[in-house]
């Protein structure tokens, strides 16, 4: 995954000092399909994490079921 900094680093080469393409995947070690993908993208690159769910998930209309039928049920049950 590209970091932040080259992110930045890869735009600032090709705006700021016009190298090419292929010279800034040269010099910073990445793929020219990855420097073309920074240029690209209008925001830095940020880790998203897919949401994992509960472990009551699996549970929990039975446990929605119970509390209707017993409002007063103590959590400990």
């Amino acid at each position: 995954m590209l970091s932040v900094e080259d992110w930045a680093e890869i735009r600032r080469l090709h705006r700021a000092e016009g190298l090419p393409i292929k010279a800034i995947a040269r010099v910073l070690g990445v793929s020219r399909n990855t420097v073309r993908a920074a240029l690209a993208s209008d925001a830095p690159p940020k880790y998203v994490r897919q949401p994992k769910g509960s472990i009551v998930d699996a549970v929990e209309p039975r446990i929605r079921e119970l509390l209707q039928a017993f409002p007063t049920m103590p959590a400990t049950v």
